[in-house]
């Protein structure tokens, strides 16, 4: 799936665009037992209410794509006879109606998940979605669908005790400590089945959603669809990071690395700028051009390729938001921490001075210590 894709899905999730007529779910509390199901119709809900279910489902589809959105990839063999594609076609395909199977994945969410301790409530819904023709000029005809999308969309919320609060109490005229009860909070997991690929369902695929992009439950991917579990963001950057230093060793200095972060942080930048909907990826050997560029020897680069190999697999796409911070320009040593605007990330050179090693940033325009103006005297 690519960002306009994901867009036209998200823009379903309200009472008066989707289809979605029945929110069926279950409360788990910290011992892994049911403590109530949800079966209820959202046309007898107030709007408000059916505004605040359609809101959880549709953060199951927000975030970034190959950080909090990750693909997950049926192989054939699953596709043509698997349980675990069996059972997320029956959901799908009984609109959620299948009461042993909604039991089923209920049973193996809650077999598998860990939440840490904490009371949780899994959301599901089921949509149908007549997918309006968009021609050559990318204008949509509503009039004109000649797809029907059929799809399930699942969310998993933690809910917390509410914080003690001072309350209004009419009848004594008096403010007292109150606690607004239990509170379902943003879904930290949830997925989409099938995926919505070139606007048209794919069986191949479903598409998983993470709130931290650091922690994406592998457990419940492993129990719900069987596939090997993807790497997450920080296991992607500490791959790479891996790879670069072990490759190039002596040569992994400064200003090697700080050129590999400019020219990721610069293509991010044109990505973004560029508007494409498709997720920004780049090839091993991209990364390499890079280090050849800055003088690193072939053979070290083609150790770089060869540690990337092994690390991602054979002909793996890279992310560059997942291999370094575009936000963040900031250099440690043991005893102070610079940070620095990326976009500045130049400014810093190294240099031997009186045979020690430093490094150095231009202060033309003076410093702060502590908040504190301080003029920096020219030396002789």
């Amino acid at each position: 799936m690519n960002q306009r894709e994901l867009s036209e899905l998200r823009r379903r999730f309200r009472p008066d665009k989707s289809a979605i007529s029945h929110i069926y779910g279950c409360y788990v509390n910290s011992s892994k037992e049911v403590i109530s199901y949800i079966d209820t119709s959202l046309g007898v809900m107030p709007q408000e209410e059916a505004e605040k279910y359609l809101g959880l489902l549709k953060k199951a589809l927000s975030g970034t794509l190959g950080r909090n959105l990750i693909d997950i990839v049926f192989s054939t063999q699953q596709v043509v006879d698997s349980d675990e594609h069996r059972l997320l076609s029956a959901l799908r395909d009984s609109g959620l109606k299948d009461r042993e199977a909604l039991q089923t994945f209920y049973q193996t969410v809650i077999d598998s998940l860990d939440m840490g301790g904490s009371n949780y409530l899994i959301l599901l819904a089921h949509d149908i979605y007549d997918v309006p023709y968009r021609g050559k000029d990318d204008e949509t005809q509503a009039d004109a669908s000649d797809q029907v999308f059929s799809y399930i969309v699942c969310s998993i919320c933690p809910v917390k005790d509410g914080k003690i609060e001072l309350g209004y109490f009419p009848g004594e005229n008096e403010f007292h400590n109150s606690v607004p009860g239990q509170i379902v909070a943003a879904p930290e997991l949830g997925f989409l089945f099938p995926a919505f690929d070139d606007r048209a369902a794919n069986i191949y695929n479903a598409l998983f959603y993470s709130r931290k992009a650091d922690e994406l439950h592998q457990e419940l991917i492993s129990a719900v669809f069987r596939t090997e579990p993807p790497m997450s963001a920080a296991e992607q950057k500490e791959a790479f990071e891996s790879a670069l230093s072990e490759a190039l060793e002596d040569a992994c200095s400064m200003d090697v690395v700080q050129a590999v972060h400019e020219r990721l942080t610069e293509r991010i930048g044109q990505h973004k700028e560029s508007k494409d909907p498709e997720p920004l990826a780049l090839t091993v050997r991209e990364v390499g051009d890079i280090l050849t560029a800055c003088g690193v020897a072939e053979e070290r680069v083609a150790a770089f390729c060869e540690k990337c190999g092994q690390q991602f697999g054979a002909g793996a796409a890279l992310s560059p938001a997942n291999l370094i911070d575009s936000r963040r320009f900031e250099i440690k040593t043991a005893d102070a921490t610079i940070k620095v605007d990326p976009e500045q990330s130049y400014l810093v050179e190294t240099r031997m001075i009186g045979g020690r090693s430093y490094i150095l940033i231009p202060a033309n325009e003076g410093a702060e210590i502590n908040g504190f103006s301080v003029h920096i005297a020219p030396q002789d």
